[in-house]
């Protein structure tokens, strides 16, 4: 795909353009064998591509290396908007990582954190975050998968649904309440994959294949020393997490939209239509400007957020949300235009443009719907904080 042409901008230091360009230059050379009938077996591609990413050393960029602190933000989104661009796969396998530790990272103690994030650092584990319930996603407090004191133990069950790594994760952050209805009663623990009563029940296909599916926890007792932080704090550690990474989805959005404007741009310079090339059509050239514009206004929005988490710190959930947002909105119309300037060819299954189109639809969603995203939005300013 290639470097992105706003590395120049004042966003970045050159410790960050170095690592866009190590990476890219990986990712091309790599990235196509890895990827190769990643959508029939995606299971398999995605332990190919989380070996893979350990062995070049990129996974230090997702997972955090200092107690209570995040990965920087600009190195994370870089990362994802540059392997976002040669596949959606490569972008999962190396965000999950993150994201399924990122809780670990930022809140626990030395023993679960020497225990748990260098296997995920060198590949041997595989992460995943275990939040949302057939009836609990974007809204949290309304979980209901129970976490039930019993001596030195804590006794769990409920249903997880659309989990990420379901199937493939060495261990599960889950989100159970132990208190309170509301955001208050919720907790947070490490369970390992082979604990007796966690169970994952089924796999779901989805229209850009990756490994998700249903996880039911069923009298399954966690020792107590894999909570998280203290009873209650579970939201507060949910919310830091999507608060670093969150932006991040953004950040992978941009990368597919990059990919599907450089598509679009070759094709339309060689296709011909009515005798001219379909670039010298003032309607394509409209096509090609919108595309533009909604590529580079994205980029702005996702660095700044970026930017501004890695700088000042705290949290950014107003620059997080207004990245995820518009970046994930624009990619899909970006994707959509260039769909429509492939003609017939941009819904052959399996085309780049078409596979942009599914691959694209799910970040709309997860980690908190636009709608969602613009609810956070308003929130921030009629509080009076803005």
């Amino acid at each position: 795909m290639g470097l992105p042409d706003y590395l120049h901008w004042p966003f970045f230091e050159d410790r960050h353009r170095q690592h866009a360009k190590a990476l890219d230059t990986w990712a091309r050379a790599r990235l196509p064998a890895l990827l190769e009938d990643d959508e029939k077996d995606a299971m398999s591609a995605t332990r190919r591509l989380v070996a893979a990413l350990a062995e070049g050393g990129w996974l230090d960029a997702a997972v955090s290396s200092a107690p209570g602190r995040a990965p920087d933000s600009l190195t994370l989104c870089l990362s994802r908007d540059i392997l976002a661009s040669y596949g959606a796969l490569a972008d999962f396998a190396f965000a999950m990582q993150g994201l399924g530790s990122g809780p670990i990272g930022l809140c626990g103690d030395t023993a679960q954190r020497q225990r748990y994030l260098p296997d995920v650092k060198s590949g041997r584990s595989i992460a995943a975050f275990a939040l949302t319930e057939p009836d609990a996603g974007s809204d949290v407090a309304a979980l209901k998968t129970t976490a039930r004191r019993d001596g030195d133990d804590y006794v769990l069950d409920g249903t997880k649904t659309f989990i990420s790594n379901a199937g493939l994760a060495g261990f599960y952050v889950v989100f159970a309440r132990t208190g309170v209805p509301g955001p208050r009663g919720l907790s947070a623990f490490i369970v390992d994959a082979d604990t007796p009563g966690l169970e994952v029940s089924e796999q779901l296909p989805v229209i850009s294949p990756h490994p998700i599916g249903v996880v039911r926890l069923a009298s399954c007792r966690v020792p107590a020393g894999r909570r998280l932080g203290e009873e209650g704090q579970g939201f507060a550690i949910a919310m830091g997490t999507l608060d670093v990474f969150r932006v991040s989805v953004g950040a992978a959005a941009l990368g597919l939209s990059r990919c599907a404007f450089q598509q679009a741009l070759d094709r339309v310079r060689e296709r011909e239509i009515f005798g001219a090339k379909l670039a010298t059509y003032q309607l394509t050239q409209a096509k090609i400007a919108d595309m533009a514009v909604g590529v580079d206004a994205s980029a702005l929005l996702v660095y700044r957020a970026a930017w501004t988490k890695a700088s000042l710190g705290g949290r950014t959930t107003r620059e997080a949300s207004m990245a995820k947002l518009f970046a994930t909105e624009q990619a899909q119309l970006v994707i959509d235009q260039a769909v429509q300037l492939f003609g017939g060819l941009g819904v052959v299954h399996g085309s780049t443009v078409e596979r942009l189109y599914r691959d694209v639809r799910a970040l709309r969603i997860y980690e908190g719907t636009s709608e969602v995203q613009k609810l956070v939005i308003a929130a921030q300013y009629l509080k009076g904080g803005h």
